[in-house]
This record gives structure tokens, C-alpha cells and sequence, in this order.
């Protein structure tokens, strides 16, 4: 960088040489050249002391004041030459405004002191002894920029404490307005940031993570933060950080990629979807040093999965514990699901490795950061992970030393940042999908769905959303995932459908939503999650009513295998009744998916005696005359065929009133 600050000031330095040995030539208004003189030759000093001092200026400010600078010196240069005229009659007809001198002698003085606030936001702090640099002149139009530019100065100059409250007010800035956060980057903020986040400590490193993940606010910010590197830095940390600026590293991870998908597939290229796997579940599952059969007191549903999947444990993994609903099986019937299960699976999933293909170039209001505890954490939490053998990439996670220590809260926060990193991370790619449901990462969901605070639950219950939405459209990811047979499959559902049971939590819709995009994978004796969703047609909040309502449209869609067995069960649950009544008085938002799914059973099930008694036929005959729900693309091919299947089995003398 040095190169480049000695070429921009190469010139206005030669410049200011040039007015003061032409002011001294000066034929008229000698005495306004002189001080002209004075004012540029100071400046030249400064410029020649920019100059050597280049290895340490900060080159953005550089370049603005550097360029304002040299045009002030450009228009001193054409006044002085206007003076040098020796010939009378030359001078006779070369105006010279009387103001020209004093708005140049001006500039001049604003050009010293900016250059002089340049050579002070860029020393080190020692030199700067804790001086108020104030506003340069420049900063007389955009006063904000050059708060910036003095922020992102002293994160490359100044000391690990200064440069951590130099990244806290980049914070304040970023989160007040969204052109500050594209100033900061386009100032050069991002690098020095990663660097503190590298190198800082703990409260440093926490408020250069937090900066990074409010200044992604829109893809083309999120690309620029990736292509510094932000990928490898956050990586790391998640490897082997403290854990109080691993979850602020988490929430950033969130962040970024739920403004910008695309870069997705650069954070699971350096391995942070398994270091996220690891963050959930410490301390939520059982690890075993072999997954054989375990003793009939210490059987546990992650023994009974890890041996459905042969996978390979971590020997170093905590033990922790936390009991699962499935636990209360008796041994007999685990002891059977495990032989079973193995006899199934005998050979280990193959778990993919992070590609190494380049990733794609990147083409493209935020929640407040999670609160962290900036005290000072017990010794030995600074201690680096283990070696891991990159040859064969394990999803079994990191060993931190230390991170059993950390107090409960930051634990729990940790794995709520982690749930919420995966979810974004999740959202419609296929890859890391398959990546985080061949690891514990299910299984991790299913507990904290259980036993989880409010924070942890509610993104696990949107990333389980988020992956059953991805394998709703793929059907390899469907099959390998969330097949029957599969004991982390069931321990999902099973905890999904406890959520949907209840149907007074927070947590409804997602879960609704996960249940109804895993709609196809069910047997067909498997009918036990229709109920729960045909009760909560019943329910008094739209948005919930809506979202069984589609989610029930999955079960009974033509498309899936089993939609008369599934149309047959919600008949039986008492759908029909709540179908005509939303069909009838439902807002807009819930009569179009209650009015597709009531023609679906009564397509599958034309000759249901319920549907007779509903008189159904009468509500399809009704909806063809209702403008806003016939002008529905699927209703308008659906509706008629459902009415004409009817008809066929259906008296018409019920027929009245419609």
C-alpha cells in the first residue's frame, strides 16, 4: 500500500513546488502571491511528511483528501501563473477577481488541515497519545465518513484495546443505518475487522463478529465480506474459539446467509456446517466409544441410531447425557430395534466430503445480535482444539478443551446460535441438507425440540422446516433421510407430532409445515399425525388454520402414493365438517387451501357416506360461482373434476340450497 500512497501524493507534491517558485516570479499582486506562497509551502511539508510516513496512512482518506488537494493546488497554480505576466497590455485584459486569492488562500488552509488530520488518524496511538482528532474540513458535507474513517484507522493502528472499541462503534454504526454498514465496507472495514476477530481478544473478537454480521444486510455487501475471507476466519473460531465469541460467530454465520443463499456453499467448503454439528451437540446426545449393543440400563435412541447407522464415534466426545422420550421403551423392544436395525444396515453411511470446487463468484433488518457477557472467562477456556484429520471428514465434531466449564447460559445460547446458523444455511441446498442429516444434527434437533429453552426449540423447529422442505423436493435426500425405518427419522416426527398435539406453542407453524413436507415418506399404516392436523382446522388463528390446511393438501394430493388411504383418514378425523365451514367463512388465506384439500378426499373418496351427509356437493357447486376462488389456477382444474366425481356417486335430490 505504501506504493500506492507515495503515487498519489507523487503529484501534488510537485505541484506545490511549482506555485511556490512561480508566486515568487509574480509581476502583479505580489503580496497576495506571498501568502499564497506560505499557505503552500506548509502544505508541502505535510505532503512530503505524508510521504514518508506512507508505510502507515490509511489509504481511502488518502485518496479523497490527496485528490481535493491536488486540485486546490491546480487552481493555486493557474492564479500564480496569471500574475507572472510581464507584458502590459497582457496584463491590461487578464482579469483577476479580487475575491480569487482570498477563496484560494482558503482552500488552501482547509487542504493543510485536512492532510494534517490525515497524519493524525493514521499514527499509532502511542504517537497519538489519546489526541481529539475532531473533523477535517472535508467532513464539513458527510461528517459520518470521517468517523468512519478515524473507526477503521485505528483498527489498523491501534492497540488490541483500542481496535476493540473501535469495532463496537463500527457496531452502533452499522446498526443504525444500513448506507452507514455500506460505507464501512466500501471504506475498507472488513478486513481489519477479520483481522481483530483473528487476533483480538475475547471483547474484541465478539464486537469485530458482531460488525461483520450487521454489515450483511444485502447480497452485494454479503459478497464483498466473503471474498475478504470471512469464511476461513469464522471457520476457525468455530473450531477452536471461546465460546462466548463462537455464538456471536454463529449468529454472523445466520446472518450472512439468510441475506445472501449463495454463500452457503463457501462456509460448508471450509467445514463450518460440521463445526456447527458439534456446537449442537455437545452435551445433548450420548457419545459411545462403539456403538454395539448397549447395556439394557444405559440404552439411549443415539445408541439405537448410531448403530442403525454404523457410524464411527469421537473417543474423545463428552458423555453428557440427555434422556429421550424413546428411552422408556422397554430394553426388549430397544434391544430389538437396534438388532434390527443392524441387520438392515451393516455398512456405514458414506459421508460426504466438503467439495473442493471453487465456489461460484457471488452475484448478489437485521434482528439485534445476541446479548454476550464480555467478563472474563476461568483459565484454560483459550486452550485450542485437537488436531483434526482432515482426510476423512467426520461430522462427529470438534474436542474443545475448557468449553464443559462454560456457564449454562452461554452453552445454551451457544447451541441456539448454532440451530440458527444451520437453519439459514439449510434453506433450499440440497448439499448441506444431506451433509447435516447424515450427522447427529437430526437426532441433536429432536432432543432440543424436547428439552431445549424457547431460543434453541424455535430454531430447531425451523431448521427441521427447512431440511423436510428440501427433501420434499428431492427425493434421493427423502429416502436416504427420512425413511420409515430410521430411528432418527421417527425421533423427528415423533417430536414434531407431540409439538402439533399440544398446538398452544410457538413453535405450531414450523413444525406443522415440517410434518406436511414429509408428507410422502409415511406408511401406509402410518396415519397417527392426520388427527392432530385435522384438529387444528378448528383452530381460531388463520395463519395456523391455513397452514394444516396445506399441510393436509400434501397428504391428500394426487401426487402422493397414498392419498386415498391419507383423504379416507382425514374424512374419518372429522374433516369434512371443518372444510365446509372455512370453506364457507374462512378468511380468503384459509379458503383456498381448505377448499383444494375438501376437493381432493372428495375426488379419492367420491363415495364416502360422510361426504354425502355433509352434503359436499353442494359447497364444490357454491365455490364454482365464487369469482376470488375459481380464478385459482389449481382450483380452476381440480374444482369441476372433483364435482363430477361426486355426482356420479352422490344423490342429487339432496341437493337444495347453494
Amino acid at each position: 500500500m505504501a506504493d500506492i500512497v507515495k503515487e498519489i501524493l507523487a503529484r501534488p507534491i510537485q505541484l506545490a513546488d511549482q506555485v511556490t517558485k512561480l508566486a515568487d516570479e509574480a509581476q502583479s499582486f505580489k503580496q497576495d502571491c506571498l501568502e499564497l506562497k506560505a499557505k503552500t509551502e506548509k502544505l508541502a511539508a505535510l505532503l512530503r511528511q505524508a510521504a514518508r510516513a506512507s508505510n502507515d496512512l490509511y489509504e481511502r482518506p488518502t485518496r479523497r483528501i490527496i485528490d481535493d488537494t491536488e486540485q486546490v493546488l491546480d487552481k493555486a497554480l493557474a492564479l500564480v501563473l496569471k500574475c507572472r505576466v510581464s507584458n502590459v497590455m497582457k496584463r491590461m485584459f487578464t482579469i483577476i477577481p479580487a475575491a480569487a486569492f482570498r477563496k484560494i488562500s482558503m482552500q488552501l488552509e482547509n487542504s493543510i488541515g485536512d492532510v494534517s488530520w490525515l497524519l493524525r488518524v493514521s499514527a499509532s496511538a502511542d504517537d497519538r497519545d489519546d489526541e481529539y482528532l475532531g473533523l477535517p474540513p472535508i467532513a464539513a458535507n458527510e461528517p459520518i465518513l470521517c468517523l468512519i474513517w478515524e473507526q477503521i484507522a485505528i483498527l489498523y493502528t491501534g492497540t488490541l484495546e483500542d481496535r476493540s472499541d473501535a469495532a463496537a462503534s463500527l457496531v452502533s454504526l452499522a446498526r443504525d443505518n444500513d448506507r452507514y454498514g455500506k460505507l464501512i465496507i466500501e471504506e475498507g472495514g472488513v478486513a481489519p475487522l477479520l483481522k481483530l476477530a483473528k487476533e483480538g481478544k475475547m471483547e474484541g473478537q465478539e464486537n469485530a463478529a458482531r460488525a461483520i454480521g450487521l454489515l450483511g444486510r444485502d447480497p452485494e455487501s454479503v459478497e464483498q465480506i466473503v471474498n475478504a475471507g470471512v469464511c476461513t476466519v469464522f471457520a476457525k473460531i468455530l473450531k477452536e474459539g471461546h465460546m462466548k465469541v463462537q455464538v456471536v460467530v454463529a449468529w454472523a454465520v445466520s446472518e450472512l446467509a439468510a441475506h445472501h443463499p449463495k454463500c452457503q456453499d463457501h462456509f460448508a467448503q471450509n467445514n463450518t456446517i460440521r463445526f456447527l454439528v458439534s456446537h449442537l451437540a455437545f452435551e445433548t446426545i450420548q457419545e459411545h466409544s462403539k456403538y454395539a449393543i448397549a447395556s439394557k440400563n444405559t440404552m439411549s435412541i443415539h445408541s439405537v441410531v448410531m448403530a442403525s447407522n454404523g457410524a464411527s464415534p469421537k473417543e474423545d466426545e463428552p458423555a453428557t447425557r440427555i434422556h429421550h422420550p424413546m428411552d422408556n421403551k422397554t430394553p426388549s423392544q430397544m434391544h430389538s430395534v437396534v438388532t434390527n436395525s443392524m441387520a438392515i444396515r451393516s455398512q456405514p453411511p458414506n459421508i460426504n466430503k466438503p467439495t473442493q470446487n471453487q465456489p461460484q463468484n457471488l452475484s448478489q433488518t437485521i434482528a439485534s445480535p445476541p446479548h454476550a457477557n464480555n467478563s472474563n472467562h476461568a483459565k484454560g477456556n483459550h486452550n485450542t482444539a485437537k488436531q483434526q484429520n482432515h482426510q476423512h471428514v467426520s461430522l462427529a465434531g470438534t474436542s474443545i478443551k475448557g468449553r464443559e466449564f462454560e456457564d449454562p447460559g452461554t452453552k445454551a445460547q451457544m447451541k441456539a446460535m448454532a440451530a440458527r446458523a444451520l437453519w439459514q444455511l439449510a434453506k433450499g441446498n440440497v448439499t448441506i441438507c444431506r451433509t447435516i442429516t447424515e450427522s447427529r444434527a437430526l437426532l441433536c434437533f429432536a432432543v432440543l425440540l424436547e428439552k431445549g429453552h424457547d431460543e434453541v426449540q424455535s430454531y430447531s423447529a425451523m431448521a427441521l422446516m427447512e431440511i423436510t422442505a428440501v427433501a420434499e423436493q428431492n427425493a434421493d435426500l427423502r429416502r436416504s433421510s427420512f425413511k420409515p425405518t430410521s430411528p432418527t427419522a421417527k425421533a423427528v416426527v415423533d417430536q414434531l407430532l407431540k409439538v402439533v398435539e399440544k398446538a398452544d406453542s410457538d413453535l405450531l407453524v414450523p413444525c406443522v409445515q415440517a410434518i406436511g413436507n414429509l408428507a410422502r415418506t409415511f406408511r401406509e399404516t402410518e396415519t397417527r399425525m392426520i388427527g392432530p392436523l385435522v384438529k387444528l382446522l378448528d383452530e381460531r388463528e388463520p395463519e395456523v388454520t391455513m397452514e394444516a390446511a396445506i399441510a393436509l393438501n400434501k397428504f391428500a394430493t394426487s401426487d402422493n402414493f397414498l392419498c386415498v388411504t391419507h383423504s379416507k383418514a382425514i374424512i374419518t378425523a372429522g374433516g369434512a365438517k371443518h372444510l365446509i365451514q372455512l370453506v364457507y367463512f374462512g378468511e380468503q388465506m384459509v379458503q383456498i387451501p381448505s377448499l383444494i384439500l375438501l376437493c381432493f378426499i372428495s375426488l379419492h373418496c367420491p363415495d364416502s357416506e360422510v361426504l354425502a351427509n355433509e352434503e359436499v356437493l353442494i359447497v364444490l357447486e357454491w365455490s364454482t360461482k365464487q369469482a376470488h376462488l375459481i380464478q385459482e389456477p389449481e382450483i380452476q382444474s381440480l374444482l369441476p373434476e372433483a364435482k363430477s366425481r361426486l355426482e356420479l356417486y352422490q344423490s342429487r335430490g339432496s341437493r337444495g340450497f347453494y
